[in-house]
C-alpha cells in the first residue's frame, strides 16, 4: 500500500504527518510527505521520501510576513483567515502540481493544515480515497466553539453556527485560488461548496479532548501523533550538567512563534530567572543569547519527550505537538498563545487543572512570573503527574495507522 501525506504549515504540523509515515514504512508500506521545507532534514533522518512545498513558513512568522503583524493587531479568526489564505493563495498551483506528482499512483491520500482543500482537490481529481489529518478538532459539534475562535463559553446552538461561519469564511478565502488551480491541473469545473463529511483523524489526546457525542462515527479522536525518541540523539553533557546542579528549571521556549518583542521577551525571561532556573530555546524569536542573564541555559533543538519531563513547568505558545508533550511529561503548563488553535489548547489545559495562561498580546515580565508562580502550585503539579499518567498509556500513531490501512 502507498499512502501519500500532505500538509503546509509549521513543524508542529509536519512531526505528526512524520510519525504517521514512519509507522506506515514500519509496517511494510510506502509513504511520502509533503511539507514545508523545514520538516526535510527530520524526514531524511526518518528514511522517509518527502518534498519540500512552495513557500517559507518562517518567513511567514517573521515581522511583516503573512503572520507576522498577528500579535500586534490582535489574532480574531477573521484575520487569522486572511493570514492563512494569503500564504495559501500564492502557493495554491505549485502545491497542487507536485502533490499530483507524488500522489498518483498511491492507494491513500492524507491531507493537513493549510494544504487541506488542495489535498481533497488532489484526491478528487486522481480519483484516489483520502481522509483528513488534523492536530486540532475541526468537526462541527455543539460541545465547543470552533478552535480558531478565542471564546471561552458559547451555547451549543451558538458553537454549532459558528463551526459553520467558519467553514464559510474558510471557503470564501480558499476557494478561488483553489478552483483556479483545479482548472488549471485538471481541468475541473468550479466548486461551489467546500466537501463535507469526509473521514478524518483527530491526533489529540482522549484525556485533553474527550470526543464529542455529536460527531459522527467517521471522525476519531486516536491520541497525539508523536515520534519516538530520536535514534542516536545523545544530549550535551553542558544540558546534563546543568540539569544535575540543582533543582528542575523552568522551561521557555515559543517554537515557530515569533511574534513578542525581544526586549519583552528578554525582560520576561530575565525576570523569572531571578527566582528560578530556566533553560531557554530561542526557536524563531531571534534573540541573541548574549541578551540574557548569565545563568540562563541557552538550547538547541532538544527532543520535548527527552527534555520536558526533566523540567518544573513549561513555557509554551499552546501548539498543539508542545501542548501534549507537556502535558504526557506530567508537568505544569504557563501558555502563552499567539494564534490559531493556541487559544484552544490553553483553554483545555486550564480546564483540565494543568496550566495557567498569559496572553502574547500585551506580555509583560510581571503577567508570566505571577503565571509561573501560579501553575507551581501543588495541586496543579499533582495533577498534571496524574495527565500525564493517563496520556503516557495511550498510544496515537498506532490506532492512527491502523484507521489507515483498514485494520
Amino acid at each position: 500500500m502507498k499512502i501519500t501525506f500532505l500538509t503546509y504549515g509549521t513543524e508542529g504540523d509536519t512531526r505528526p504527518l512524520l510519525a504517521l509515515a514512519r509507522e506506515v514504512v514500519n509496517r511494510g508500506h510506502e509513504a511520502h510527505v509533503l511539507a514545508d521545507v523545514a520538516g526535510a532534514p527530520r524526514a531524511h533522518a526518518l528514511g522517509i521520501p518527502f518534498t519540500a512545498l512552495a513557500g517559507d513558513m518562517r518567513g511567514a512568522f517573521q515581522p511583516g510576513g503573512a503572520f507576522g503583524a498577528l500579535l500586534k493587531d490582535g489574532a480574531s479568526m477573521s484575520r487569522l483567515m486572511r493570514a492563512c489564505a494569503t500564504l495559501a493563495r500564492d502557493n495554491t498551483l505549485p502545491w497542487m502540481e507536485a502533490a499530483c506528482a507524488a500522489a498518483r499512483g498511491s492507494d491513500l491520500l492524507v491531507y493537513s493544515g493549510l494544504a487541506g482543500f488542495v489535498g481533497l482537490a488532489v484526491a478528487e481529481g486522481l480519483g484516489i480515497p483520502c481522509i483528513g489529518a488534523a492536530m486540532w478538532p475541526m468537526t462541527p459539534t455543539r460541545e465547543f466553539a470552533p478552535a480558531f475562535l478565542n471564546t471561552y463559553r458559547l451555547p451549543g446552538w451558538a458553537n454549532m453556527l459558528a463551526h459553520r461561519a467558519f467553514e464559510r469564511m474558510a471557503w470564501s478565502m480558499f476557494g478561488p485560488a483553489l478552483n483556479r488551480a483545479r482548472a488549471q491541473v485538471f481541468g475541473a469545473p468550479p466548486r461551489k461548496q467546500p466537501w463535507r463529511d469526509m473521514p478524518l483523524l483527530v491526533g489529540c489526546s482522549p484525556t485533553l479532548l474527550a470526543r464529542p457525542a455529536d460527531w459522527p462515527p467517521k471522525v476519531a479522536v486516536t491520541g497525539v501523533w508523536q515520534l519516538p525518541a530520536e535514534q542516536g540523539w545523545t544530549p550535551p553533557q553542558a544540558l546534563v550538567d546543568f540539569l544535575e546542579a540543582g533543582p528542575a528549571p523552568v522551561y521557555i521556549g515559543f517554537g515557530s512563534m515569533a511574534g513578542i518583542a525581544q526586549g519583552t521577551l528578554v525582560d520576561a525571561i530575565a525576570a523569572i530567572a531571578a527566582g528560578r532556573r530556566v533553560l531557554f530555546q530561542p526557536g524563531w524569536s531571534g534573540i541573541d543569547p548574549a541578551r540574557l542573564p548569565p545563568d540562563v541555559f541557552v538550547l538547541d533543538d532538544t527532543p520535548h519527550d527527552w527534555l520536558f519531563p526533566r523540567t518544573a513547568l513549561v513555557v509554551h505558545h499552546g501548539g498543539a505537538g508542545t501542548s501534549h508533550a507537556a502535558a504526557r511529561a506530567g508537568v505544569p503548563s504557563v501558555v502563552v498563545p499567539f494564534a490559531g488553535d493556541q487559544f484552544f489548547w490553553a483553554r483545555r489545559m486550564a480546564l483540565r487543572g494543568i496550566a495557567t495562561t498569559c496572553a502574547a498580546a500585551g506580555l509583560d515580565s510581571a503577567c508570566l512570573v505571577q503565571a509561573v508562580a501560579a501553575a507551581s502550585r501543588p495541586a496543579m503539579q499533582d495533577e498534571a503527574r496524574r495527565v500525564g499518567q493517563a496520556m503516557r498509556a495511550e498510544d496515537g500513531v498506532r490506532t492512527a495507522v491502523d484507521h489507515l490501512l483498514g485494520g
